[in-house]
């Protein structure tokens, strides 16, 4: 049964090349022109959005490196300490809104130290599959149609991240 699901998930994007190309026949459309439109459009939208992902790498970097990361993470290691949430998950918490990649490299490390069955490494596994790099998101999206005044996106965002966190580890702990 599981190598038929290996056989399907193999054949999904070819499929659905197929489909869109005999659909767009279908249609009438020159799929092959409307495909090579995109493709003209795309280094446009790349400069356009290249300054906002500057930005937001530089800021990260900036982040952890001037010891702030870790000075926010014992302020809600302490804050926190009545959930008894162990201090990986809420290094966890606080990286992955910001970058998905430096989120990646923290979470292999808490599998490599605690072990893939430990209730860290669950934790994090939920939260690294359930929350967003907001950030990261917010820059590309709102710096690709060029929105400079957000309201309250990043803090909805947050409480939204925030919320998703707390599911997880709760979650985490009901099923474990």
């Amino acid at each position: 049964m599981i190598k038929y699901f290996e056989y399907a998930s193999l054949l999904i994007i070819p499929l659905f090349i197929l489909f869109t190309i005999l659909y767009g026949a279908f249609k009438k459309v020159r799929v092959y022109d409307s495909f090579v439109a995109g493709a003209k459009e795309g280094p446009g939208i790349i400069l356009s959005i290249f300054p906002y992902l500057l930005t937001i790498f530089v800021a990260i970097k900036g982040f952890q490196a001037s010891g702030a990361f870790d000075f926010i993470r014992d302020a809600f290691y302490s804050l926190f300490s009545f959930l008894d949430i162990p201090i990986e998950v809420i290094s966890i918490s606080i990286i992955k809104p910001l970058s998905g990649s430096a989120s990646t490299a923290l979470f292999t490390d808490i599998v490599k130290t605690t072990g893939p069955e430990s209730m860290v490494a669950k934790m994090s596994a939920v939260i690294m599959g359930s929350a967003e790099t907001t950030f990261y998101v917010l820059a590309v999206y709102l710096g690709a149609v060029s929105i400079k005044k957000t309201r309250y996106l990043v803090p909805v965002c947050l409480v939204a991240d925030f919320i998703g966190i707390i599911v997880a580890v709760s979650v985490v702990r009901w099923i474990f």
